[in-house]
């Protein structure tokens, strides 16, 4: 692509321009909460900090967890692959993907299934980022199965949550 037309970093292979920074400028722009997720890492990848916390739901009160939000956002974002999205019978939508990211040297995935909701705010419909599960590694059937290239951080209830809230896990998005 050419340097006018910079491909998104959410994996969807279409110019930036056409895919994530549309919903960067107005968060009501997202339709679908698979949307706002593609928004939310490639917001990681760009820096935008002030979108990221944006699009938390209120519940999560990410204005006060700025900093840590921030240092999650600087990690290095190595890709992102959405494995499902859906919008459910009760209206909460919910993406699972996984997302590839280096800290300190060393490279990780995060899986989540992460829930969103919907709001209605000044007539707009916005969708928010509200929490995740992390999925249990399923067990080996072959002890002699290939091993992934990049290792799984498995992340415990009382580990800090990786969304950058410097809430536990298990209080936030776990």
């Amino acid at each position: 692509m050419s340097k006018h037309h910079i491909e998104c970093p959410c994996g969807s292979h279409k110019p930036l321009a056409e895919c994530c920074k549309p919903i960067h400028l107005n968060h009501a722009s997202a339709t679908h909460p698979e949307q706002l997720m593609r928004a939310r890492y490639s917001a990681h990848v760009l820096g935008l900090v002030d979108f990221v916390v944006q699009t938390y739901h209120s519940s999560c009160e990410a204005e006060h967890h700025r900093e840590a939000i921030a240092e999650s956002i600087n990690l290095t974002w190595l890709g992102l692959e959405v494995m499902n999205s859906e919008i459910a019978a009760n209206g909460q939508g919910f993406v699972e993907f996984k997302a590839g990211y280096k800290e300190a040297g060393e490279e990780y995935i995060l899986q989540e299934r992460s829930r969103f909701v919907q709001e209605s705010i000044n007539g707009q419909q916005y969708w928010f980022y509200i929490d995740g599960e992390y999925p249990q590694p399923p067990p080996s059937e072959q002890p002699s199965a290939p091993k992934p290239v990049t290792a799984t951080k498995t992340i415990g209830r009382n580990d800090p949550c990786l969304c950058g809230s410097g809430k536990k896990s298990k209080k936030c998005c776990g």
